[in-house]
């Protein structure tokens, strides 16, 4: 049995949409649905049962779990970078990502997680995934850290090479819906192009850098579901991975080809920067792609024009957004 935590949310959705179409459905899928709309992402997939994260963690701690783990793909975590409980982020990021890894690694299970490029920070020390580099960042918010923290466990417990632990770039796509102000750009891009005919970007407070010309690896949600099941197939893979293009790309760039997919003219303005992103912005990002080749992994990632254009035709303008 395959198990997703976080299953019922972005990455975890769509990875579940991968993988039925691959054809498999012995899946567990480990989430909290509460009362908001996540839920909506599960309404077309197949999987075998859903637990609520507490409950699987109760299952875990008492060596209890019904079923074989034969994978476990940790993608459950608060992905808030404006998340201000530090506490929490501790127990939710780190210490149950700890545990119920260290359970799956315990049972012979192939394990991938979900990191992030959040731990990069400024990006002063450049974007190479080299483990010898990991105790040397510096996230820029506590979000960053509780990620940086798991990866540095494997580090020092020696488990780097038993885990795929993925560096996530700037990922946009179907089945976000539900996440609010940490949705991507290209979500709120197509809502309020909608709805006004514009769209407005965070002015630069670098003076090198013309405004709108901040530039993020941008990557597509399915080819990162691509990558994940290909990684399941291939558990020698492992290490702390950079997940994304290895291209960086400007938010002009990402709104431009929003109002493309649209079929409208760009009409962007600049706004000021939030008072609470101050100081925790990353105004550049590209990952260092380097293990992809030398691993053999087919993978090839979608440009951003193409991914954008997917995206709003076949998704944000269709009847039923859902994949």
């Amino acid at each position: 049995m395959y198990v997703i935590t976080g299953g019922a949310g972005f990455l975890g959705s769509v990875l579940l949409w991968q993988l039925n179409s691959q054809g498999r459905d012995d899946i567990v899928v480990v989430d909290h649905l509460g009362a908001g709309p996540k839920w909506r992402n599960l309404v077309k997939r197949r999987y075998a049962d859903y637990l609520h994260k507490d409950r699987f963690l109760d299952l875990v701690r008492r060596d209890a779990v019904p079923f074989k783990v034969d994978a476990l793909v940790h993608l459950g975590a608060c992905s808030s970078t404006t998340e201000a409980d530090a506490d929490f982020l501790m127990e939710n990021n780190f210490h149950y990502s700890r545990e119920v890894c260290r359970y799956a690694l315990d049972k012979g299970a192939r394990v991938i997680n979900a990191s992030s490029a959040a731990t990069y920070g400024d990006g002063s020390l450049g974007f190479s995934d080299d483990a010898a580099l990991v105790p040397g960042l510096r996230p820029l918010n506590m979000y960053g850290y509780s990620k940086q923290l798991f990866d540095l466990w494997l580090l020092r417990e020696g488990l780097a090479n038993e885990v795929a632990s993925l560096k996530f770039f700037n990922v946009y796509g179907p089945n976000e819906y539900h996440k609010g102000d940490m949705a991507s750009v290209v979500l709120k891009a197509h809502g309020r192009i909608r709805e006004t005919g514009r769209m407005a970007l965070f002015r630069s407070d670098d003076p090198a850098v013309a405004h709108g010309e901040q530039k993020r690896d941008f990557v597509y949600a399915k080819d990162c579901a691509l990558l994940m099941a290909w990684l399941l197939e291939n558990p020698r893979v492992n290490g702390i991975r950079n997940v994304g293009t290895g291209n960086a790309r400007s938010f002009n760039d990402l709104t431009r080809a929003v109002f493309a997919a649209l079929g409208r003219e760009p009409a962007i303005d600049y706004v000021d920067m939030p008072e609470a992103l101050r100081g925790k912005y990353q105004a550049y990002t590209q990952a260092d792609m380097a293990w992809l080749a030398e691993s053999g992994c087919p993978v090839r990632f979608t440009p951003l024009e193409e991914g954008v254009a997917d995206y709003v035709r076949a998704h944000l303008e269709a009847e039923d957004r859902f994949l």
